[in-house]
């Protein structure tokens, strides 16, 4: 057991000496159930467990599932890495676990209520007023401001590990705004993909019972409309290091998710700012740190929460899970008093211990720790930005000095820990199964007159053999946490609810403002990418057939066809420029245009910001469509932006993008229901579309050509239009511009027409909500009502019959930039009307993060 071996068989696990591992006995057997499995995981080998590992990867990428990273300079996600290897845990060990974490809920729970109600701990001693009071946590505004519940800590959990002697210690609790549920079900559905014998055959208790429970735990606490409450996440956004789950949370729960912006307060009450008007809410499972909740009351300075919402809970209508100031209990200066006030609430010792913590604000305990530190991991009570965790044995003469110094000068701002050695659990990597340092964060939920705890939870282990780091920040990969039944578990149902077989009405989701922007700039951006990628995909069909343009007439087609690529797409100066080597030779701005993600307007910009505004609202897309959305982003950025793209394959990648476009529109439009989210994204997509036509024509057919060359630019416009084939069905007939336009301006029937846009455009206007005088048009009913109007009172024949001393038509000049006008009146309407207060300013990184996870 003391030697590392490729095999993956447990009879070849190589073990640490001095250290606890979770699938070895005390005498160095490997446990039944253990053993089971790994004979299991032997069976498949190496080779195909990696390739096992690889289908996780693929599923989890493809489900959006992604860390985000504070400080990353590129604002990169990172992949979530998950361990085909879960963490076995029995029966019989996981029912004092689950014993432990609901007395250690309860105990907080009375923690929380006390400290901001009577305040007798801190009266009676129990508690060091310097430790609650001088924790940032502790909120002064909040002190009697808890509404009258049972419970008051809805969510809780807890990082454990086991120590040397095989005990399972809390490292740390965690109570404002608890990350990591969602993953956790996350890898369980993967795992279940992956591992499906194995796993049905391992007898392993289900999550859903957990979920189902925190749905009717946040339910129960709504101070109205207790029957069918309003709930909703409060997320900080896109940007917060666990957005995906937020987003993932929101789908599998049914609730919406919402950003600080997307609610108001009035009249002491929270209100959900959505298309059809206020909507009240009940409850907010909130996922911002608390003292950025309110800032009219709390934090000044932040941008991420809701004026007025402590004034809402003080008044007891709205209820927030967990309580604002809840984050006092995360307090690691606690941990040391811990023991005592459950003898005191409780009248019982703690089940799960803390690890061994000595806090600074007492004399003997102080002097403990500075006498000490070379075998003491110092923290600070404060977990902030630049506040992290110091392991005494590894700072330098001088650094200890500076911490001794800091911790006479404020001895309660500080915590001394015992360092101790995690149990190892066995972890497949590199093709090889080893063992690694493993922290369990696990979860509870008030449900009725008890806790729930999930069965299981969120394993996270080192990603180096030696690291007791864990953490997705630096670098940690998760698992999944099996706890064993001793018979198959029953199938619940997260929505089935006993005695309640009443029908119910429909009753549509509001859309927030919020929500209903990013769905607009969705379609806005997937019809710019298409307009670009058309036109793009026609001039190197071009080049392509003429490469060496030693024909006069094939040069000047294509130089048309490069400054319309530039001015429909707006990445001036590009081919609009007096240097004709650019024109000679656009290879090198072709390539740019394609691959520049930093230059505005480029295909690889507009699809970078098309995947990152559709991760925005992660929560409106069925998987198929996310994955879809994945798709596109991930194969351009590796074949075209980070690969040794030339010309010729980009040609095939471009074929490839039109395809994995046409299938979003397709599963959007299959998907979605016809409320206004849809109406929102399609309206975005033909305005779009409306606007890159006009500027297609106006940069090639506007300006008057000899015969031969107007021919082969409308032939490359019905190209880029795809409207060529419906062109020659049609006219069947020599390609010619009142024709063309014709088609391309004011047929109905045909759906790339500027005319097919804008009825369609007004009949989603028309059907959005809004409020109106009777009988009176909107201002966006009247704008696109006019631009419809005056397209339809066009004569094609009058736009091309004459061209002015420059040889442009400016009828047709002045009828296209006429509508142009007016399409960009009808965007600063629309978004005035309906996005105008989801304009959100750049998101305040909180200087403490939601969750170390």
């Amino acid at each position: 057991m003391n030697e590392s071996t490729g095999d993956i068989g447990a009879q070849f696990y190589a073990t640490q000496l001095g250290v606890y591992d979770e699938m070895l006995a005390k005498e160095h057997k490997v446990l039944p159930y253990w053993e089971r499995f790994m004979d299991a995981i032997a069976t498949l080998g190496s080779e195909q467990l990696e390739l096992r590992r690889r289908e996780a990867q693929r599923l989890l990428r493809e489900n959006g599932v992604t860390y985000n990273v504070y400080g990353d300079t590129q604002k990169l996600t990172r992949p979530w890495r998950l361990d085909p290897v879960p963490l076995l845990i029995s029966s019989e060990d996981w029912s004092l676990i689950e014993a432990g974490l609901k007395q250690r809920a309860e105990l907080l729970n009375l923690i929380l209520k006390d400290i901001y109600g009577k305040q007798q701990l801190l009266k009676k001693g129990l508690l060091p007023s310097e430790l609650v009071l001088a924790h940032d946590g502790f909120l002064h505004p909040c002190v009697g401001a808890l509404p009258h519940l049972q419970r008051q800590l809805i969510v809780y959990s807890a990082n454990l590990a086991r120590g040397q002697n095989g005990r399972m210690l809390v490292l740390d609790d965690r109570s404002q705004a608890p990350s990591g549920a969602g993953y956790a079900l996350e890898n369980r559905t993967v795992m279940t993909r992956v591992l499906p014998d194995i796993f049905r055959e391992t007898q392993v208790h289900r999550l859903s019972g957990f979920f189902k429970a925190l749905r009717k735990g946040l339910a129960d606490i709504a101070p109205h409309n207790k029957e069918d409450p309003r709930i909703v996440i409060l997320t900080p956004g896109s940007l917060n290091e666990t957005y995906f789950e937020h987003a993932y949370l929101s789908s599998y729960l049914g609730f919406s998710l919402v950003q600080g912006d997307d609610l108001t307060v009035r009249d002491g009450r929270v209100w959900l700012k959505s298309l059809d008007g206020l909507q009240p809410v009940d409850v907010i499972l909130r996922r911002v740190d608390d003292s950025f909740c309110d800032p009219l009351e709390l934090r000044s300075a932040s941008r991420l929460g809701v004026a007025g919402l402590l004034e809402a809970v003080r008044r007891n209508n709205v209820a927030i899970a967990n309580p604002l100031g809840s984050s006092a209990l995360e307090n690691p200066g606690l941990l040391a008093f811990l023991p005592r006030l459950s003898r005191h609430f409780l009248n019982q010792e703690l089940i799960l211990p803390s690890v061994a913590t000595w806090w600074c604000g007492q004399r003997r305990e102080r002097d403990f720790v500075l006498q000490n530190l070379d075998r003491l991991i110092i923290k600070p009570i404060n977990r902030s930005s630049g506040n992290y965790a110091l392991f005494g044995g590894l700072l330098s003469a001088k650094e200890k000095e500076l911490l001794r110094a800091a911790i006479i000068a404020k001895p309660h701002c500080y915590v001394g820990q015992e360092h101790v050695s995690f149990s190892t659990v066995p972890s497949f990597i590199d093709h090889h199964i080893e063992p690694r340092f493993a922290v369990l964060r696990s979860f509870a939920v008030a449900s009725g007159d008890d806790y729930q705890v999930m069965p299981g939870g969120l394993t996270r282990i080192a990603r180096q053999q030696d690291d007791f780091i864990v953490s997705n920040q630096a670098g940690g990969i998760s698992k999944d946490t099996w706890v064993l039944a001793d018979e198959p578990d029953k199938q619940v149902s997260l929505w089935f609810q006993p005695g309640r077989d009443v029908v119910l009405a429909a009753d549509t989701e509001p859309l927030t403002s919020r929500a209903a922007n990013n769905l607009f700039w969705v379609g806005r951006y997937l019809e710019r990418i298409k307009a670009a990628t058309r036109l793009m995909r026609t001039i190197l069909l071009k080049l392509a057939e003429a490469p060496e343009l030693n024909d006069p007439l094939d040069s000047q087609c294509l130089d048309v066809l490069l400054s319309a690529l530039t001015q429909v797409t707006g990445t001036y100066p590009g081919f609009v420029t007096s240097n004709a080597s650019v024109l000679k030779e656009p290879q090198n701005e072709l390539l740019a245009l394609a691959k520049n993600v930093q230059r505005s307007g480029t295909l690889a910009a507009n699809i970078q910001a098309f995947a990152q505004t559709a991760f925005s609202i992660r929560d409106a897309w069925s998987q198929d469509t996310w994955r879809c959305v994945d798709n596109i982003q991930r194969r351009w950025q590796q074949r075209v932006v980070n690969g040794d793209c030339d010309l010729e394959q980009l040609q095939k990648h471009l074929d490839d993008l039109i395809t994995g476009f046409v299938a979003f529109i397709g599963l959007t439009t299959e998907s979605m229901t016809r409320e206004a989210g849809w109406l929102m994204l399609d309206s975005g997509r033909r305005l779009e579309h409306s606007l890159t036509l006009i500027a297609l024509l106006r940069a090639t057919v506007v300006q008057r050509h000899e015969s031969a060359l107007q021919n082969q630019l409308l032939e490359a416009v019905l190209i880029s239009t795809d409207s060529l084939s419906i062109y020659r069905r049609r006219y069947r007939s020599f390609i010619k511009l009142p024709m063309v336009l014709e088609l391309l301006l004011m047929d109905e029937t045909h759906p790339r027409s500027l005319a097919y846009q804008l009825h369609q455009l007004s009949d989603h206007i028309g059907a959005l909500p809004r409020e109106r005088g009777k009988g009176q048009l909107s201002e966006e009913e009247r704008l696109i009502l006019r631009a419809y109007t005056d397209l339809r009172l066009v004569k094609v024949s009058e736009l091309v019959n004459v061209a002015d001393d420059v040889g442009v038509y400016s009828e047709l000049e002045s009828v296209l930039s006429a509508m142009t006008e007016l399409l960009w009146r009808l965007y600063e309407v629309l978004a005035q009307a309906y996005f105008s207060h989801s304009q959100v300013p750049q998101l305040m990184t909180p200087t403490q993060p939601e969750d170390d996870l």
